[in-house]
């Protein structure tokens, strides 16, 4: 997540990206003036709801998964359970940036599926 805020700056940087007007008054200021600021740019749109995704999913999964860890799950399921989430988010990203369907969709799934297996269990140990 800290790494699409990186690259959410270096793009809109690169590119002369800018998200308000008021970005544009404080930050254009003498660059470039014969080239026309960008208010809203593909490139930094693709990565922002990327980000957004990602904030959508991960910190859920933290939750659950912290509430997970505290049943006692056996530690290589549950190592698994970590690892399947986290290789798969990393190819969510990786896909979304490059426009890569139905692998997109596929890593999404098996991310959500991963959280509904945990959150199914830690049900269960509470019920």
């Amino acid at each position: 997540m800290i790494f699409m805020s990186l690259l959410t700056s270096l793009v809109r940087s690169r590119k002369g990206a800018f998200s308000n007007s008021e970005d544009v008054a404080a930050f254009y200021k003498g660059k470039n003036q014969d080239k026309k600021p960008i208010l809203n740019d593909p490139d930094v749109e693709r990565i922002r709801r990327n980000h957004l995704n990602d904030m959508e999913n991960i910190p859920p999964f933290v939750l659950i998964g912290f509430l997970y860890v505290l049943t006692s799950p056996s530690p290589e399921i549950a190592l698994w359970h970590f690892r399947i989430f986290a290789f798969s988010r990393i190819l969510h990203t990786v896909s979304y940036q490059l426009a890569l369907q139905p692998w997109r969709g596929l890593c999404f799934g098996i991310g959500l599926v991963i959280t509904i297996s945990m959150g199914w269990q830690v049900i269960q140990a509470v019920w």
